[in-house]
Protein backbone atom coordinates (compact mmCIF):
# COMPACT_ATOMS: atom_id res chain seq x y z
CA UNK A 1 0.00 0.00 0.00
CA UNK A 2 0.85 3.65 -0.76
CA UNK A 3 2.19 5.63 1.85
CA UNK A 4 0.61 9.09 2.40
CA UNK A 5 2.95 12.32 1.64
CA UNK A 6 0.71 14.26 4.01
CA UNK A 7 0.52 11.62 7.08
CA UNK A 8 4.31 11.81 6.72
CA UNK A 9 5.07 15.47 6.94
CA UNK A 10 3.20 15.37 10.29
CA UNK A 11 4.93 12.56 11.32
CA UNK A 12 8.62 14.05 10.20
CA UNK A 13 7.58 17.43 11.74
CA UNK A 14 6.36 16.05 15.30
CA UNK A 15 8.84 13.73 15.42
CA UNK A 16 12.12 16.23 14.95
CA UNK A 17 10.36 18.48 17.25
CA UNK A 18 10.15 15.83 19.74
CA UNK A 19 13.30 14.67 19.37
CA UNK A 20 14.87 18.46 19.65
CA UNK A 21 12.37 19.21 22.61
CA UNK A 22 13.82 16.02 24.54
CA UNK A 23 17.17 17.04 23.77
CA UNK A 24 16.46 20.54 25.41
CA UNK A 25 15.28 19.12 28.34
CA UNK A 26 18.23 17.32 28.80
CA UNK A 27 20.31 19.63 28.61
CA UNK A 28 18.72 21.62 30.99
CA UNK A 29 18.70 18.59 33.46
CA UNK A 30 22.09 18.42 32.94
CA UNK A 31 23.00 21.91 33.82
CA UNK A 32 20.80 21.79 36.72
CA UNK A 33 22.69 18.42 38.34
CA UNK A 34 26.06 20.61 37.23
CA UNK A 35 24.61 23.63 38.99
CA UNK A 36 23.38 21.94 41.97
CA UNK A 37 20.08 23.40 41.33
CA UNK A 38 17.20 20.85 40.96
CA UNK A 39 14.40 23.58 41.78
CA UNK A 40 13.39 25.55 39.38
CA UNK A 41 10.17 26.51 38.76
CA UNK A 42 8.04 24.29 37.02
CA UNK A 43 7.45 27.04 34.47
CA UNK A 44 11.08 25.61 32.79
CA UNK A 45 9.53 22.34 32.03
CA UNK A 46 7.25 23.65 29.54
CA UNK A 47 8.25 22.38 25.80
CA UNK A 48 10.23 25.28 24.28
CA UNK A 49 9.82 26.27 20.81
CA UNK A 50 12.01 24.43 18.07
CA UNK A 51 12.74 25.67 14.22
CA UNK A 52 10.01 23.46 13.51
CA UNK A 53 7.68 25.52 15.53
CA UNK A 54 9.65 28.95 14.40
CA UNK A 55 9.15 28.00 10.63
CA UNK A 56 5.93 26.08 10.37
CA UNK A 57 3.96 26.70 13.44
CA UNK A 58 0.84 29.16 13.04
CA UNK A 59 -2.20 29.45 15.36
CA UNK A 60 -6.09 29.24 14.66
CA UNK A 61 -8.57 31.07 16.92
CA UNK A 62 -11.69 29.22 17.18
CA UNK A 63 -14.60 31.88 17.57
CA UNK A 64 -18.35 30.93 18.70
CA UNK A 65 -20.82 33.48 19.08
CA UNK A 66 -23.70 32.38 21.58
CA UNK A 67 -27.03 33.45 19.26
CA UNK A 68 -29.15 34.03 22.68
CA UNK A 69 -26.52 36.66 24.93
CA UNK A 70 -24.38 37.29 22.08
CA UNK A 71 -21.26 36.60 24.33
CA UNK A 72 -18.37 35.33 22.11
CA UNK A 73 -15.69 33.04 23.06
CA UNK A 74 -12.61 32.14 21.48
CA UNK A 75 -9.82 29.19 21.97
CA UNK A 76 -6.63 29.01 20.55
CA UNK A 77 -4.74 26.01 18.62
CA UNK A 78 -1.75 25.91 16.92
CA UNK A 79 -0.87 24.21 13.35
CA UNK A 80 2.11 22.90 11.90
CA UNK A 81 0.19 22.79 8.55
CA UNK A 82 -3.99 23.27 7.17
CA UNK A 83 -6.02 20.89 5.74
CA UNK A 84 -8.42 22.18 3.23
CA UNK A 85 -11.39 20.54 1.65
CA UNK A 86 -11.41 20.59 -2.56
CA UNK A 87 -14.46 21.57 -4.99
CA UNK A 88 -14.53 21.04 -8.42
CA UNK A 89 -13.16 24.44 -10.68
CA UNK A 90 -12.49 26.27 -7.70
CA UNK A 91 -9.00 27.78 -5.97
CA UNK A 92 -6.86 27.24 -2.96
CA UNK A 93 -8.24 31.24 -1.73
CA UNK A 94 -11.78 29.69 -1.88
CA UNK A 95 -10.90 26.40 0.09
CA UNK A 96 -9.63 28.63 2.31
CA UNK A 97 -12.31 30.64 2.82
CA UNK A 98 -14.68 27.88 3.02
CA UNK A 99 -12.68 26.59 5.92
CA UNK A 100 -12.95 29.79 7.80
CA UNK A 101 -17.35 29.87 6.73
CA UNK A 102 -19.53 30.34 9.77
CA UNK A 103 -21.09 27.17 10.79
CA UNK A 104 -24.53 27.19 12.96
CA UNK A 105 -24.49 24.76 15.82
CA UNK A 106 -28.03 23.84 16.66
CA UNK A 107 -30.82 20.97 17.24
CA UNK A 108 -28.55 18.29 19.15
CA UNK A 109 -25.17 20.33 17.77
CA UNK A 110 -26.46 23.66 20.43
CA UNK A 111 -23.31 24.61 21.71
CA UNK A 112 -23.05 25.30 26.00
CA UNK A 113 -22.67 29.10 27.11
CA UNK A 114 -21.27 29.81 30.30
CA UNK A 115 -23.08 32.95 30.41
CA UNK A 116 -26.51 31.49 30.03
CA UNK A 117 -25.69 28.68 31.81
CA UNK A 118 -27.47 26.73 29.19
CA UNK A 119 -27.40 24.89 25.80
CA UNK A 120 -28.05 27.64 23.16
CA UNK A 121 -28.00 28.08 19.41
CA UNK A 122 -24.60 29.50 18.62
CA UNK A 123 -22.32 30.48 15.53
CA UNK A 124 -18.96 29.31 15.40
CA UNK A 125 -16.16 29.84 12.90
CA UNK A 126 -12.21 29.49 12.78
CA UNK A 127 -9.71 32.05 11.96
CA UNK A 128 -6.10 32.55 11.28
CA UNK A 129 -4.71 34.35 14.23
CA UNK A 130 -0.93 33.90 13.81
CA UNK A 131 0.78 33.55 10.19
CA UNK A 132 3.17 30.93 10.06
CA UNK A 133 6.66 31.83 8.09
CA UNK A 134 6.19 28.48 5.92
CA UNK A 135 2.00 27.99 5.15
CA UNK A 136 1.65 24.10 4.30
CA UNK A 137 -1.82 23.67 2.69
CA UNK A 138 -2.83 19.90 2.34
CA UNK A 139 -5.66 19.52 -0.35
CA UNK A 140 -7.63 16.99 1.23
CA UNK A 141 -8.13 15.29 -2.62
CA UNK A 142 -8.82 11.22 -0.71
CA UNK A 143 -11.98 10.66 0.14
CA UNK A 144 -14.76 7.88 1.41
CA UNK A 145 -17.35 7.14 -1.11
CA UNK A 146 -19.99 5.86 1.18
CA UNK A 147 -21.37 3.64 -2.09
CA UNK A 148 -18.19 2.54 -2.90
CA UNK A 149 -17.38 1.35 0.29
CA UNK A 150 -13.96 2.85 -0.24
CA UNK A 151 -11.60 5.67 -0.55
CA UNK A 152 -10.94 7.15 -3.82
CA UNK A 153 -9.45 10.32 -5.02
CA UNK A 154 -10.94 13.78 -5.76
CA UNK A 155 -9.14 14.68 -8.97
CA UNK A 156 -10.77 18.16 -8.81
CA UNK A 157 -8.90 21.25 -10.93
CA UNK A 158 -7.92 23.27 -7.73
CA UNK A 159 -6.10 26.66 -9.08
CA UNK A 160 -3.21 27.49 -6.81
CA UNK A 161 -1.52 31.34 -7.11
CA UNK A 162 2.45 31.71 -7.35
CA UNK A 163 1.21 34.66 -4.76
CA UNK A 164 -1.36 34.45 -1.95
CA UNK A 165 -3.06 36.66 0.81
CA UNK A 166 -5.17 35.10 3.16
CA UNK A 167 -8.31 36.58 4.30
CA UNK A 168 -9.66 34.61 6.83
CA UNK A 169 -7.41 35.81 9.99
CA UNK A 170 -8.92 37.31 12.98
CA UNK A 171 -9.47 40.92 13.43
CA UNK A 172 -6.54 40.61 16.20
CA UNK A 173 -3.89 38.92 13.60
CA UNK A 174 -0.07 40.41 13.07
CA UNK A 175 0.69 41.40 9.55
CA UNK A 176 -2.61 40.76 7.91
CA UNK A 177 -1.35 41.75 4.56
CA UNK A 178 1.66 39.17 4.81
CA UNK A 179 2.20 37.94 1.26
CA UNK A 180 3.19 34.57 0.39
CA UNK A 181 4.99 33.29 -2.69
CA UNK A 182 4.87 29.31 -3.80
CA UNK A 183 7.53 27.83 -3.31
CA UNK A 184 6.85 23.88 -3.74
CA UNK A 185 4.18 21.60 -4.31
CA UNK A 186 3.97 17.76 -3.49
CA UNK A 187 2.11 15.87 -6.31
CA UNK A 188 0.22 12.48 -6.27
CA UNK A 189 0.12 11.01 -9.32
CA UNK A 190 -2.28 8.01 -9.99
CA UNK A 191 -5.98 7.10 -10.03
CA UNK A 192 -6.54 6.52 -6.03
CA UNK A 193 -4.88 6.71 -2.49
CA UNK A 194 -4.05 3.30 -2.65
CA UNK A 195 -1.45 3.42 -5.74
CA UNK A 196 0.72 5.98 -7.83
CA UNK A 197 3.65 7.64 -7.09
CA UNK A 198 4.91 11.08 -5.93
CA UNK A 199 6.56 14.59 -7.00
CA UNK A 200 7.58 17.56 -5.96
CA UNK A 201 8.43 20.77 -7.29
CA UNK A 202 10.82 23.45 -5.72
CA UNK A 203 11.43 27.01 -6.27
CA UNK A 204 15.10 27.30 -5.79
CA UNK A 205 17.38 30.37 -6.73
CA UNK A 206 14.82 31.60 -8.94
CA UNK A 207 14.09 28.46 -11.38
CA UNK A 208 11.19 25.63 -10.86
CA UNK A 209 12.58 22.16 -10.38
CA UNK A 210 11.11 18.99 -10.95
CA UNK A 211 11.61 15.92 -8.88
CA UNK A 212 11.02 12.92 -10.07
CA UNK A 213 13.02 9.89 -7.79
CA UNK A 214 16.47 10.35 -9.09
CA UNK A 215 15.38 12.56 -11.95
CA UNK A 216 15.53 16.45 -11.57
CA UNK A 217 14.63 18.50 -14.20
CA UNK A 218 14.39 22.48 -14.75
CA UNK A 219 10.42 23.12 -15.57
CA UNK A 220 8.76 26.97 -16.83
CA UNK A 221 6.67 28.62 -13.91
CA UNK A 222 3.58 28.32 -16.80
CA UNK A 223 4.08 24.64 -16.37
CA UNK A 224 2.78 24.21 -12.74
CA UNK A 225 -0.63 25.00 -14.20
CA UNK A 226 -0.82 21.10 -15.21
CA UNK A 227 -0.85 20.26 -11.84
CA UNK A 228 -3.96 22.27 -10.72
CA UNK A 229 -6.16 18.98 -11.28
CA UNK A 230 -8.81 17.86 -13.89
CA UNK A 231 -11.71 19.38 -15.37
CA UNK A 232 -13.43 16.32 -15.96
CA UNK A 233 -15.10 14.36 -12.67
CA UNK A 234 -14.54 10.93 -14.55
CA UNK A 235 -11.75 9.16 -12.22
CA UNK A 236 -8.80 8.74 -14.12
CA UNK A 237 -4.42 8.90 -13.31
CA UNK A 238 -4.27 12.98 -12.54
CA UNK A 239 -0.95 14.40 -11.19
CA UNK A 240 -2.55 17.20 -9.16
CA UNK A 241 -1.58 19.28 -6.38
CA UNK A 242 -2.03 17.70 -2.90
CA UNK A 243 0.67 19.41 -0.22
CA UNK A 244 1.64 23.47 -1.06
CA UNK A 245 4.28 25.16 0.62
CA UNK A 246 3.79 29.07 0.55
CA UNK A 247 6.82 30.93 2.06
CA UNK A 248 6.18 34.30 3.49
CA UNK A 249 7.88 37.41 2.29
CA UNK A 250 8.70 38.70 5.76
Amino acid sequence: MQQDAHEFLNYLLNTIADILQEEKKQEKQNGKLKNGNMNEPAESNKAELTWVHEIFQGTLTNETRCLNCETVSSKDEDFLDLSVDVEQNTSITHCLRDFSNTETLCSEQKYYCETCCSKQEAQKRMRVKKLPMILALHLKRFKYMEQLHRYTKLSYRVVFPLELRLFNTSSDAVNLDRMYDLVAVVVHCGSGPNRGHYITIVKSHGFWLLFDDDIVEKIDAQAIEEFYGLTSDISKNSESGYILFYQSRE
